[in-house]
């Protein structure tokens, strides 16, 4: 079994939603690291040298890769990012080998087995 790691970085206010919309598209769990930064092209506002600028969670998913579009599509319409420039964005990489994902194989094999 092969896996991606989904990679989404949005709005705190926005965590919840889409970690069910995840789940509602296969993912089976999820890593949450809050008060992540960034810029993008054009940098936030300041007032008295204070970024004016909403905190971000990063969220990790570890999904098979069978599923992984599917999920990153998900998130992409929750989240709105392509009508809403600035809100997030989301991505996938490859990963190489898991170790600690025993008792989720054989809930993904049940669910991807049509697929392989």
């Amino acid at each position: 079994m092969h896996f991606k790691l989904l990679i989404a970085l949005v709005d705190k206010d926005k965590t919840n939603q889409l970690m069910v919309a995840a789940r509602e598209a296969g993912a089976t769990g999820a890593t949450v690291i809050g008060d992540a930064r960034g810029e993008g092209l054009t940098p936030k506002k300041t007032f008295f040298g204070l970024t004016l600028e909403s905190q971000r969670d990063m969220l990790m998913f570890l999904v098979e890769e069978h599923l992984s579009r599917r999920i990153l599509e998900r998130i992409a319409e929750e989240a709105d990012f392509e009508a809403n420039p600035g809100s997030g964005v989301a991505f996938q990489l490859d990963v190489e080998d898991t170790i600690g994902l025993r008792s989720q194989i054989n809930t993904l094999m049940e669910e991807v087995e049509g697929e392989l």
